[in-house]
């Protein structure tokens, strides 16, 4: 079987934050076929076009690290019901200079954990506007919003037994997904 690295975005700067965990507990439901590169976004300058010419050295390396992955998953909070603007500028380096976007073609999931009720639904929904035009294929479902309450992750950074079933689908969808689009 092929192996595939995914580009793991997380849309949270705080080491202890809720996505973090997602993501982490999500790559631990993942078979050995799959290396994720988490993609490093705090360190990024404000994107500016002026910049596209001589990129720095953050960006060179976000847009080497993602070009070296066959698939996206990002991972995100929801901020004021958006997704953060640090992801944001993440995804405008990547898309830049135009016409040379790294994000093109290559297969995403998305996902996103909040204490809210409904989720990350409304960030979901905006990064999946953002990421359509960027010629991204994102996978239609099914979509996760996951409220943060206890139980959810174990005391062993996995899904606790609330989530481990639903995630568990999630993921093998997801896996799926990759394998069409990827090849």
């Amino acid at each position: 079987m092929q192996n595939y690295q995914v580009a793991l975005i997380v849309g949270s700067l705080r080491r202890e934050s809720l996505n973090r965990q997602l993501a982490g507990a999500v790559m631990r439901l993942a078979p050995d076929w799959i290396s994720f590169k988490a993609i490093e976004i705090g360190d990024l300058p404000l994107y500016n076009q002026d910049d596209d010419a001589n990129p720095a050295a953050a960006v060179q390396r976000l847009r080497a690290d993602v070009q070296g992955s066959q698939a996206l998953l990002f991972v995100t909070p929801e901020y004021n019901r958006s997704i953060p603007g640090v992801l944001k500028n993440a995804i405008d380096h990547g898309s830049r200079p135009s016409g040379q976007s790294v994000w093109a073609g290559k297969p995403a999931g998305l996902l996103g954990v909040s204490p809210g009720a409904v989720g990350t639904a409304a960030a979901q929904q905006h990064l999946r506007n953002v990421l359509s035009c960027l010629d991204v294929p994102l996978m239609p479902a099914p979509e996760a919003f996951l409220q943060a309450q206890p139980g959810l992750f174990d005391a062993d950074g996995g899904f606790g037994a609330s989530a481990k079933d639903l995630m568990q689908r999630w993921v093998e969808h997801y896996l799926a997904w990759l394998k069409r689009h990827a090849d």
